[in-house]
């Protein structure tokens, strides 16, 4: 790590270190959920929920464009496939269960009324059609990419995030933090973990394929402890002022490689909103 490095990542983490000290065992305004706690240094160079929401839509208007150089005009923008797929929900998350209203109900899932499941609006795509999808799906995904290094460049950011992550996990005042809220979790009758993402992970909640756990009463209590302790300790607020100076740190040490990350995502958006422009205007329906 350059000096340079090591003094911006120590300042940001030190700074906000020294807020989480001055502001007593009451904070004026509790942390319920991770965008609480502020941006981290390496959003900027990450593929962002809007990028996700934007990409799919190019995708969509491109696959359509093939598919009618195919024959098939009709294609719709959001087809069903010829067989509905079972779906499986991946659940994850930075610092565990947060707020504590939704821990005293749900645990550690969440209200199934409020679940939102995105599901197809076009009609089902007949078998004609889902044999020349891949070939569609792999142009839409050539354009889109056009001009960026994949190997090199592409999402930098996201392949640093496993080694950042053990440097954050290597932490000693991060694991003290981590000893401090474990050990109010087990002084309220609950069980011992390492860290809280292996409470919220603990297999015993018996995650559906949705996700979503079963909020027995148990679960709900070890939840509410859970985020009792991190409040006490503020353990979510150092926690992110760890991977603050640890992602400062590795952009400082990688600065030409971020960079170039960020000029591929920024291309990626530039293609994006080409697509959008050149066929976004003819109609989110029509048919090709």
């Amino acid at each position: 790590m350059t000096k340079r490095g090591r003094r911006l990542g120590a300042v940001a983490g030190a700074a906000l270190l020294t807020a989480i000290c001055a502001s007593g065992p009451e904070r004026p305004q509790a942390v319920s959920t991770a965008s609480d706690l502020g941006p981290l240094p390496a959003d900027r160079y990450r593929y962002a929920p809007r990028d996700y929401q934007r990409s799919q839509r190019a995708e969509a208007l491109l696959v359509r464009q093939c598919m009618a150089e195919h024959g098939h005009r009709d294609f719709p923008l959001d087809p069903r496939f010829p067989s509905d797929p079972v779906v499986a929900t991946a659940v994850g998350t930075d610092y565990g269960v947060l707020d504590l209203a939704s821990a005293r109900r749900w645990g550690y899932g969440w209200d199934p009324a409020e679940q939102v499941v995105s599901r197809p609006k076009g009609r089902r795509m007949t078998t004609a059609e889902y044999a020349v999808l891949p070939a569609c799906d792999t142009e839409a995904n050539r354009r889109l990419m056009r001009g960026i290094d994949i190997g090199r460049d592409w999402l930098y950011a996201t392949t640093r995030a496993a080694e950042v992550d053990k440097a954050v996990r290597r932490d000693p005042r991060l694991r003290a933090a981590w000893k401090a809220w474990s050990r109010c979790v087990t002084e309220q009758g609950f069980t011992r973990y390492s860290d809280p993402v292996a409470a919220y992970t603990d297999g015993v909640w018996a995650r559906g394929s949705d996700g979503n756990t079963r909020h027995t009463r148990r679960e709900r209590a070890t939840a509410v402890a859970d985020v009792t302790c991190k409040r006490r300790h503020h353990t979510a607020e150092l926690w992110h002022a760890v991977r603050a100076r640890e992602q400062a740190a590795d952009i400082a040490r990688h600065r030409d490689r971020y960079t170039a990350g960020l000029g591929a995502l920024r291309t990626y958006r530039a293609n994006i909103a080409e697509v959008l422009r050149s066929l976004g205007r003819r109609g989110a329906d029509a048919p090709r």
